[in-house]
């Protein structure tokens, strides 16, 4: 799978795509009614990313805009965002209601989302205090050094493979407001090199005393973070628990069933899955009569077996 869509809302708004410098302005919607899509146009070289917001900010009242959604900038396959957000953070006081955003809206046609490259997105934090959602798509190159954040309720990082360092450095910050985390570790293959022991002070919850909504997805290791989940101390607290898209098997929907009670939970989100029909039963039996709410859709897991018996599974988003 790749991603085929653009965000379609961000900060419970809809996602409105600024227009291109050709188009009219003068039938915009309402600043403050829309989450605002700002693109280069990738197949025009005349007009690149910095350009398109410049006419953005001359358009809009930014002063009302409450969210920023950030597209495709010139050849992100090949260069990162440095000039978005040194543009963003030299525009941060004509932004003074802005509440979240999003850096690297792109679908496969404009950029993979492993080759989509990335920086060290930790300034965007710190330039806007009173951002509560902020979202990244693209693990090339992306750093998030350890930080402070006390407005900040959602975070969400999107990758084929999210570097040890960045889950690290989420671990180690200071995120008191945090209700919703999601991370797609990713594989190897994409630069997901991080290992079970990496989730240890995300699990523990010691910095996180707000989280309700943790999803941990579209792993290669999603059998040991399962296994690390039933046993972490943020599970309690949880009412939505996200272990899907990636290659969950038997051993580690087993280890969330021996582990600590989950019918606390309102949500369980397990699809595009590897388990047996027989342990989809069980989960089923054991949450779903409890009243949670369980997905175990298979979506599009499916597995590939070479001609020595070597079985090889997918995460849901890999390239």
């Amino acid at each position: 799978m790749t991603i085929g869509d653009h965000l379609d809302a961000l900060y419970r708004l809809p996602a409105h795509t600024f227009p291109g410098p050709d188009a009219r302005t003068d039938d915009l919607p309402e600043a403050e009614s829309v989450a605002w899509r700002i693109t280069s146009d990738v197949y025009d070289a005349d007009e690149d990313w910095t350009e398109a917001f410049a006419r953005f900010c001359a358009a809009v009242d930014t002063t009302r805009v409450r969210a920023l959604i950030v597209g495709a900038w010139q050849e992100a396959y090949d260069t990162d965002p440095d000039d978005v957000i040194e543009a963003l953070l030299a525009a941060r006081d004509r932004f003074p209601a802005l509440r979240a955003l999003f850096l690297g809206d792109m679908v496969m046609e404009e950029c993979e989302i492993s080759w989509i490259n990335q920086t060290d997105v930790t300034p965007l934090l710190a330039g806007f205090p009173d951002l509560e959602e902020f979202g990244v798509r693209g693990g090339s190159g992306l750093s998030f050094p350890a930080l402070r954040h006390t407005g900040l309720r959602g975070l969400t990082m999107e990758s084929g493979g999210l570097p040890a360092e960045v889950v690290r450095g989420v671990g180690a910050s200071d995120l008191p407001a945090l209700e919703q985390l999601d991370l797609w570790l990713g594989t190897p293959d994409y630069g997901g090199d991080s290992e079970a022991a990496d989730l240890e002070p995300i699990l523990s919850g010691a910095r996180l005393p707000r989280l309700r909504h943790l999803a941990l997805r579209n792993s290669e290791m999603q059998d040991a973070v399962a296994a690390a989940v039933a046993a972490a101390p943020v599970v309690a607290r949880l009412e939505v628990l996200d272990l899907s898209m990636g290659v969950l098997s038997d051993e580690g929907g087993a280890a969330l069933l021996a582990g600590q009670p989950l019918t606390h939970l309102k949500r369980l989100d397990l699809h595009h899955h590897y388990l047996s029909e027989p342990l989809v039963e069980r989960i089923r039996q054991t949450l779903e009569l409890a009243g949670v709410e369980v997905d175990l859709d298979r979506d599009d897991a499916d597995e590939d077996q070479d001609d020595d018996g070597t079985v090889w599974r997918y995460v849901a988003v890999g390239e």
